[in-house]
């Protein structure tokens, strides 16, 4: 018996991107689980978790997930197909949660912990969800969002990693239950966007998915090997946080670090309490922990960063290597392709470049007519091992292009096959006939002592049709000022071609952003209208 409603709500074929399937370790067997396949990397005895609350090696993650795929299968009636919700920050209780769902051929709908109860209802409602394992201290949002629909029937409490929640507890007694038989073309996975255009979109991943992004980007990049460990201050939930851990270091025998809480301050204490070696943050989280003096502690096992989410600015990347000599390894990916496909590490990396398409992938960029192009700036334009499949949304017409996966950013591609980025494609700031990309201006704002972040809007102006806009979060030691505006002003126009610089510039104390720490630029203009 099956549960087909999530096959039932995927996109017709002609709507599909085209896949690929270019390297041998991407042509996988029909019949695999993602799960199986991932606890497969380690030795039984060798470190697969590590944090505050203990150690657990390989065999106790295999046999805890095992249980937990028990439970819901037997005393539960999860059949193959069903939505589990999992609500909670990373531990390794969440990951074997993952792991058991996948095991028991369930769907994961992982959440972030900090969705409020409408939001979570919409996840309930947009997946039909059946089945949810939650984090206690979490519960209350989740409960109320459940209220407001009708679709949960089992909910299952755990205690995040403190042992003696009534997961732990039911599913201790109980004899692991081996991966079920399932596809490499079931859906094991959906990935809600972030929701920083809308509503949020229900991507759906099949479980040769989640071994594309470890067999693609993370092998031929990263090169995870046993005994590395892994952190990341992104939730899993987040499919860049996903990637980092648990997906890489289990594939790759390493092991995953994990916190709660993902400041600057909590990673760093991480990275030097367990020996961390490969980090995974956003670019505004290594420029805050470059003024921490807990970095040289850190810096002591750390030997690879890599930054996604947002566009990485050449001044931080600078300013990173020359202060640890870590070169971060930026990339571009997205929820709907499950993780990165476009990147550069170690003496590939050309800073202020995203990089070249990911092995694995291919990259371009299209022109007004769709049409890809050997070099210019266009939509970027991907396919892969990895595609857009949205859950039962008319916006798959607007992702996938003539079999092109188009995210929505605009780039530059060189003769040389890198591609730099100017802007999200309807973000793109139109001043006196001039196309100004917003992170060009940013990144020449922080390369000023006195900036801590910035972004970049356009706003109306009557006689530009647009001027640029920047908001402005400045540093610890840094005070407002006019004549601060002006030096600012002045830095840009040194750094960047002069009609590109911010015609006005607003301090503010913090900006918007998602929970996944993406930039609401559409907030800041919002916000600026109605000033205005």
């Amino acid at each position: 018996m099956r549960d087909t409603f999530v096959e039932d709500r995927l996109p017709p074929a002609e709507l599909l991107p085209e896949f690929r399937f270019a390297l041998p370790e991407l042509q996988y067997p029909e019949r695999l689980n993602a799960a199986a396949e991932l606890l497969k990397g380690g030795a039984p005895d060798a470190l697969a978790v590590i944090n505050d609350h203990g150690r657990w090696t390989y065999a106790e993650l295999d046999a805890f997930s095992g249980r937990i795929a028990r439970l819901l299968v037997d005393e539960h009636g999860l059949i193959p197909g069903n939505r589990v919700l999992l609500r909670g920050p990373n531990c390794a209780t969440m990951f074997a949660a993952w792991l058991g769902v996948l095991k028991a051929g369930g769907v994961v709908v992982a959440t972030m912990p900090l969705l409020r109860p409408g939001e979570i209802a919409t996840v309930i409602e947009r997946a039909a969800i059946s089945h949810a394992i939650v984090d206690s201290r979490f519960i209350g949002d989740f409960r109320e969002g459940v209220e407001q629909t009708h679709f949960v029937k089992h909910i299952v409490k755990y205690d995040g990693d403190y042992g003696k929640g009534e997961l732990e507890t039911r599913a201790a007694p109980l004899k692991p239950l081996p991966a079920v038989d399932t596809g490499r073309d079931d859906p094991c996975i959906i990935a809600f966007t972030s929701g920083t255009t809308g509503v949020p979109k229900g991507c759906v991943q099949f479980h040769r998915d989640v071994l594309g992004p470890c067999d693609s980007f993370a092998k031929h990049l990263v090169g995870p090997k046993p005994g590395d460990v892994f952190l990341t201050s992104a939730p899993m939930a987040f499919t860049f946080g996903l990637g980092i851990t648990p997906m890489f270091p289990l594939r790759f025998g390493a092991a995953c670090a994990t916190i709660e809480q993902g400041g600057p301050d909590k990673l760093l204490d991480a990275i030097s309490k367990f020996g961390v070696t490969h980090l995974g943050t956003a670019p505004t989280a290594y420029k805050a922990m470059l003024s921490q003096p807990k970095l040289d502690d850190a810096l002591k096992t750390l030997r690879y960063c890599i930054s996604a989410g947002e566009h990485l600015p050449e001044a931080t990347w600078r300013a990173w290597k020359d202060r640890t000599g870590v070169a971060i390894t930026d990339g571009i990916g997205s929820t709907e392709m499950m993780h990165i496909f476009v990147s550069a590490a170690g003496d590939d990396i050309r800073p202020g470049s995203t990089g070249k398409a990911v092995p694995g992938y291919e990259a371009t960029v299209l022109d007004a007519d769709g049409k890809p192009m050997d070099e210019g700036v266009g939509r970027l334009a991907i396919k892969g091992p990895t595609g857009c499949r949205y859950l039962d949304d008319p916006r798959q017409r607007d992702y996938v292009v003539n079999g092109w996966n188009v995210t929505g950013d605009t780039y530059r591609k060189d003769a040389d096959g890198y591609f730099w980025y100017l802007a999200r494609s309807d973000d793109m700031i139109v001043s006196s006939g001039y196309n100004i990309g917003a992170p060009e201006v940013e990144n020449a704002l922080l390369s000023h002592p006195a900036v801590a972040e910035c972004a970049v809007i356009g706003v109306p102006c009557p006689e530009r049709g647009q001027k640029v806009k920047a908001f402005v979060v400045l540093a610890a030691d840094a005070t407002p000022s006019e004549e601060l505006v002006a030096e600012l002003q002045g830095h840009a126009k040194a750094q960047i071609v002069p009609y590109k610089y911010p015609r006005e510039i607003e301090f503010v104390t913090a900006l918007p952003k998602t929970a996944t720490g993406k930039l609401r630029r559409s907030e800041l203009r919002y916000s600026n209208s109605t000033m205005t």
